[in-house]
């Protein structure tokens, strides 16, 4: 008596485990929040497959542009707003319908046959179904949850690329903006100085050598002008194709400036264990983990699937009536059907098993090896780069600035020509483009290192692929 009801009892878990595999109504998106919690910026959100949700995500888009976008309030808005990001999460969810696809018992199959001959009638009736869908449930179970765990590692990834890429194209906006300020102002200065060369040129005191170099010096500075002005323009739509905006949308305002940069060195983390940071908190590592967790949990499966993957097993309930007297046999049974492994003895499933746990190993090592040095030069890079900032705004600036000032003062003591006043204004025109260059340098630097220790590789761009499902044939036996 105990065995049919162990037999029972694992037939109801098995069912159970069925019945409760459901799709997540969000999409698996709190899933993919979980792992990036306190990696974006307050307030930032998903894009909701619901209808409502996206409209007031559109108002809320529309409330932000009303003021200069800050880098935070860019990566809110490409969160809400870019197509792609939604498609990638739309992915998502179709691979949590996969996987609830596959934990779902097939139906089984009811046979109705109506046969007769001479001096008899008939009738078959056979309820197939397969054993071993049923059977590996429990662990088809656990493989699915790994799998769909790996598929939100790699979403979460996407959403901090997209995050990170959104920083950068904020960061280059405002600086070429910075940029096009200063080079107007440039060109101001050789368009006075062009203009005054002219005048004196006319009345016979200027040669027409120094005449021609200041009109030089006012072409090249239309030039750069020119193409200060359109790398504004071309930055700005990396902007907007960012944050997923589009017609009345791209008047949207940026800020004048660039934020400063840490005052004091004793501020920014230390490089000693970005290594350590790096491998216990990337999730691209953490996918590469599950892969190889998989891949070893099936690994004991392959060989057994691979030769008894079709058992199947067959009620029937036949009846069969003699024409000439009415009488009537019924005939009741059941079968068993299990493949012979005469040809394949899973010889190549476990090799290829096998091969996949080296192969996910590998990757993960090779990987990890990755992680270290990205995050080492990156280190490197950030620290530099907030060298350089420093010294522009703290030294090199400053200095462009006296140099302007003591220049103006010659000139009003008249011991400077104007000439020379306008060739100082433009080097110190050049040294804030200079400084701000280096200032949008370092928070790129930083982006990059963030996205370096708890993100993936800077630059990178993991599609949403999920490993296979061990598959179990659904033929039912006969």
């Amino acid at each position: 008596m105990k065995r049919p009801a162990l037999t029972a009892a694992a037939l109801l878990a098995a069912l159970a485990l069925a019945g409760c595999a459901s799709v997540s109504p969000d999409g698996l998106r709190g899933d993919v929040i979980k792992h990036i919690e306190g990696r974006l910026p307050t307030g930032a959100q998903l894009p909701s497959p619901d209808a409502q949700a996206q409209q007031d995500a559109q108002a809320r888009i529309a409330d932000w542009l009303k003021a200069p976008i800050d880098a935070d309030t860019a990566v809110r808005i490409a969160l809400l707003g870019n197509p792609g990001l939604q498609a990638q999460l739309a992915q998502l969810g179709i691979a949590d319908a996969q996987r609830v696809q596959a934990l779902t018992l097939p139906n089984p199959s009811f046979t109705f046959g109506r046969f007769h001959s001479g001096h008899e009638r008939e009738i078959e009736r056979q309820l197939s179904f397969g054993l071993v869908q049923l059977i590996t449930l429990p662990w088809r179970s656990r493989w699915q949850g790994w799998q769909m765990e790996q598929a939100t590692l790699t979403a979460a990834q996407q959403v901090l690329l997209l995050a990170a890429d959104t920083r950068r194209a904020w960061l280059r906006a405002v600086a070429a903006e910075q940029a096009l300020a200063a080079n107007e102002r440039m060109h101001e200065a050789a368009a006075l100085g062009g203009e005054l060369a002219r005048r004196m040129a006319q009345v016979g005191n200027f040669s027409k050598l120094d005449q021609a170099r200041e009109l030089a010096q006012q072409q090249q500075a239309a030039a750069q002008l020119a193409r200060a002005r359109l790398n504004a323009q071309l930055e700005r739509e990396q902007l907007a194709r960012r944050m997923g905006l589009w017609g009345s949308q791209l008047a949207f305002k940026l800020p004048d400036q660039l934020p400063a940069i840490p005052k004091d060195a004793k501020e920014l983390r230390s490089g000693d264990d970005a290594e350590a940071t790096a491998l216990r908190e990337r999730l691209d590592l953490g996918a590469l983990r599950r892969d190889l967790e998989v891949s070893a949990g099936r690994q004991g499966w392959a060989t057994i699937g691979s030769i008894f993957g079709d058992i199947g097993a067959t009620y029937s309930n036949n009846t069969t009536t003699e024409r000439a007297t009415g009488h009537s046999d019924k005939t009741q049974g059941w079968e068993l059907d299990v493949p012979l492994p005469l040809f394949d003895w899973g010889f190549a499933a476990r090799g290829m098993a096998r091969n996949q746990v080296l192969r996910s190993a590998a990757l993960l090592r090779d990987n990890a090896i990755r992680a270290r040095s990205e995050a080492r030069s990156n280190w490197l890079a950030y620290r530099t780069a907030w060298d350089l900032a420093q010294q522009q705004q703290a030294e090199v600036l400053p200095l462009a600035q006296l140099m302007q000032e003591e220049t103006v003062y010659r000139y009003n003591g008249m011991f400077m020509s104007v000439w020379q006043l306008l060739a100082q204004a433009r080097g110190t025109t050049q040294a804030v483009v200079t400084a701000t260059e280096a200032q949008r340098d370092f928070w790129l630097a930083e982006t990059d290192l963030q996205l370096a220790l708890s993100g993936t590789s800077p630059g990178t761009s993991p599609t949403l692929t999920t490993t296979a499902a061990p598959a179990a044939s659904t033929e039912a036996g006969h």
